[in-house]
């Protein structure tokens, strides 16, 4: 259910009932008319001392059911990232396509997807990227360039074939409490209108036109 506060009814492309239905859509459209990665996300995290950081990521699902799905992205869980979110299980997105003139914000409590999940998405990958996730000390220090190839040798031969996925690799989940759609207007007057609801179970969002 959907109640627009400010009156009136959403409308052109901004219409629909359901959030994640209408990013999908969006996300659709992009990925017809941007160049390269158009699932391409800037990721919001922040550590325990609520110190910010930010970094691009690649969105790789949507998942349909708001009440358990949400926005799904993986990472090293011993990166910035991981740590960050081990302390502080909060984060915010943004989805931005120039070729549409239009972004997606979104942010709320973040949980780790099943080791099914994980699995599934690891094994879809291809084989380098797959070793690469065992040969990456993902944030850290690293002495030389030829230091990791040469651990990506050794992981590699240790794994000819099908390796499976590392114990340090993992999907998130970001249900959002909030989303915002943008879209660009003449003159800065940009169309924005922003869904919120009060709990990550919930499908009854608020929608309100916010200026621009």
């Amino acid at each position: 259910m959907v109640e627009l506060s400010t009156g009136g009814r959403l409308s052109g492309i901004f219409a629909g009932e359901d959030p994640y239905a209408l990013a999908q859509a969006w996300l659709t459209e992009a990925e017809a008319s941007e160049p390269e990665d158009a699932n391409a996300v800037a990721l919001a995290t922040a550590d325990a001392r609520g110190l910010p950081n930010v970094r691009m990521v690649l969105l790789k699902e949507i998942e349909p059911n708001q009440t358990r799905g949400g926005f799904v992205f993986y990472t090293n869980t011993e990166s910035a990232k991981g740590s960050e979110l081990k302390a502080n299980p909060q984060a915010a997105m943004v989805l931005h396509w120039k070729s549409l003139r239009r972004q997606i914000r979104l942010r709320g409590p973040v949980e780790a997807v099943s080791p099914q999940q994980a699995d599934a998405y690891y094994n879809s990958r291809a084989y380098q990227s797959r070793i690469g996730a065992w040969a990456s000390r993902q944030s850290r220090p690293l002495a030389s360039r030829r230091a990791l190839m040469a651990e990506v040798a050794k992981i590699a031969a240790r794994h000819p074939v099908k390796p499976p996925r590392p114990p340090h690799w993992n999907g998130y989940r970001i249900r959002p409490l909030e989303i915002e759609f943008w879209a660009n207007g003449d003159f800065r007057l940009h169309d924005r209108f922003r869904w919120t609801r009060m709990r990550t179970d919930a499908t009854a969002w608020t929608v309100q036109r916010l200026n621009p």
